[in-house]
């Protein structure tokens, strides 16, 4: 099994404490590095870690500024966001910084596992009022009159873009639409490419703005 050495990020030690304890106790995460500040959380990121947990408040350098600095320096460092607030400006800032996720520390006991998970598959994390912001930032878009150009997706790759935004798995996919896994993979790949896109994030954003999904 492959372990995910994981860096986690915050100023307070009793609090960093709990989080390792929740990490720790799962057989594929291992906490491997701690930081109390930003600065702090960028040279043990770049020193060697898969994923880094930062918390957005710290002294010196503020989580967004870490993660921005660690997306630079190194890119193949997959980003959690902690954070107090489910505040929006937080949130899309964050996601601008390079982070994959963002966990509300009043919830992660239930939510931290999953969205560390979800990261090292390259896939995001959004808690329901990530998903409402996000809808939110689509309407406002729509209103200013932004259009998205029409699709350039085969109706294949349509569908597998639907099944991905509607939270399905590689596998999920695969089994629904009776390909293989490497295809599905192929598809999201070439959909990738084509939309000039990154990650699963994206690709939710442009079916709900193309209507693939509801928002």
């Amino acid at each position: 099994m492959d372990v995910t050495r994981i860096l986690l990020a915050d100023d307070h030690a009793l609090v960093r404490q709990g989080l390792r304890m929740i990490l720790d106790s799962e057989p594929d995460l291992s906490v491997v590095a701690e930081a109390a500040d930003g600065a702090e959380a960028v040279e043990a990121a770049v020193a060697g870690v898969d994923l880094a947990v930062l918390d957005i408040a710290m002294p010196r350098m503020t989580g967004l500024q870490a993660a921005r600095e660690i997306s630079r320096r190194a890119p193949e460092v997959r980003i959690l966001m902690l954070s107090m607030y489910d505040n929006e400006q937080y949130f899309f800032e964050a996601l601008k910084s390079g982070a994959s996720g963002y966990v509300l520390k009043s919830a992660a006991d239930q939510d931290l596992i999953e969205a560390c998970r979800a990261a090292m598959r390259g896939e995001p994390f959004l808690y329901p009022g990530a998903m409402t912001a996000l809808i939110r930032d689509y309407l406002q878009r729509e209103k200013q009159g932004e259009r998205l150009p029409d699709s350039i997706l085969t109706p294949r790759e349509e569908e597998v873009v639907k099944l991905i935004a509607e939270g399905n798995s590689t596998k999920e996919v695969a089994e629904i639409l009776f390909i293989s896994v490497k295809t599905v993979d192929r598809h999201r790949s070439n959909i990738l490419q084509k939309l000039g896109m990154r990650d699963r994030l994206e690709l939710t954003r442009y079916a709900i703005r193309s209507g693939l999904v509801e928002p």
